[in-house]
């Protein structure tokens, strides 16, 4: 545990907004390593060159050799459908694993209007370029589930650890959100998941996870009898007394009244109204059961000068050597700007 506790930012960014397919708004990485070395990384973002008006956000990629200095790839990966309901506006939070014929497969969140619950789904590709959807829902919950991890285990399994979204009174369209937490799902083919018992971790624990959980990604042990390890990313709200405006996400008239076609602007207007995120750690022994979290990446703030000051989410992790990991997060700073930074766990 002590190794993953103390993390070295890197300078600079390694993604961020420099064409129209997403010089508005750029979050939630996927590293992946390639089979011929070097690494690809999936990316949600949008701009200017959306597919279609009210779209809000899409899948795209860029490549590396050292992991650090990233060349954007043309086109779009995986973009909404406008003609699926729980998929017709925005596409995020990728993972991406190696399956047994060769190819490679996707789970992602999938969103459609606020009155819709949030889904994850999946698509499936030989290059990790041309993805095609498969068919169906891999899971879904009541409230919206989303920010998945999907995690291979030692027995042949799969899982899901993804955030569950639970609302009082009037659901996703008419209720108010009272949690977001981690849950999990077991796989036996990459396509069916049967949800696990019980929760894997709530919110709430702190200030700073007052506003939910929004992604878990954990690093199975490596040895028998060795500890397992999660990754979290929480928000805490602002101040009593703010002025929030509603997220984009969450307006049931978002299309109606224009926000979703101005979807980066109206997003990060909520985003900057007093919100903070943080990267967090907590360990289990069965991956099941999980301890407190433990705060271990964070920015200064609104009134700091880093790329990740005001958040530091979603983040997505990468053995570089035995011991040594590079996390890549989505990181913003108090002007508003979105990115992709990274950071490594120091050899303690």
């Amino acid at each position: 545990m002590e190794r993953f506790k103390s993390w070295i930012k890197e300078d600079g960014p390694r993604l961020q907004g420099s064409r129209d397919l997403d010089s508005s708004k750029l979050q939630s990485p996927c590293v992946v390593r390639l089979p011929s070395g070097g690494y690809r990384l999936f990316y949600t973002a949008v701009g200017p060159a959306k597919p279609y008006p009210n779209c809000q956000g899409y899948i795209l990629s860029a490549v590396s050799e050292d992991g650090l200095n990233f060349q954007k790839e043309p086109g779009i990966r995986l973009a909404p459908q406008p003609k699926i309901p729980h998929m017709s506006l925005r596409v995020i939070s990728p993972s991406v694993t190696a399956c047994a014929d060769g190819r490679w497969r996707m789970y992602f969140e999938s969103r459609g209007p606020a009155s819709i619950p949030t889904v994850i789904c999946s698509a499936i590709s030989a290059d990790m370029l041309n993805w095609e959807l498969e068919a169906g829902v891999r899971l879904q919950a009541p409230g919206g589930a989303g920010g998945v991890r999907y995690l291979a285990l030692p027995d042949g399994r799969g899982r899901f650890y993804y955030f569950e979204s639970v609302y009082g009174p009037g659901g996703c369209s008419e209720g108010t959100r009272i949690s977001q937490r981690i849950m999990s799902a077991i796989t036996l083919d990459g396509l069916h998941f049967e949800k696990e018992p019980g929760d894997r971790v709530l919110d709430k624990q702190s200030a700073y996870d007052s506003a939910g959980i929004t992604t878990g990604e954990v690093i199975a042990p490596t040895e028998s009898g060795g500890l397992w390890t999660m990754f979290l990313s929480a928000w805490q709200v602002p101040v009593q007394g703010v002025a929030v405006p509603v997220h984009p996400s969450y307006d049931v008239e978002a299309i109606a009244n224009g926000r979703s076609i101005d979807f980066a602007a109206a997003s990060i207007a909520s985003d900057m109204s007093g919100f903070r995120s943080r990267i967090f750690v907590s360990q289990s022994v069965d991956g099941l059961k999980w301890g407190p979290l433990e705060l271990v990446l964070e920015g200064a703030g609104y009134g700091g000068e880093e790329i990740d000051a005001v958040h530091a989410e979603d983040m997505s992790l990468i053995r570089i050597a035995p011991g040594r990991y590079r996390m890549y997060y989505a990181a913003c700073d108090a002007r508003g700007r979105w990115c992709v930074a990274s950071a490594i766990n120091s050899d303690r």
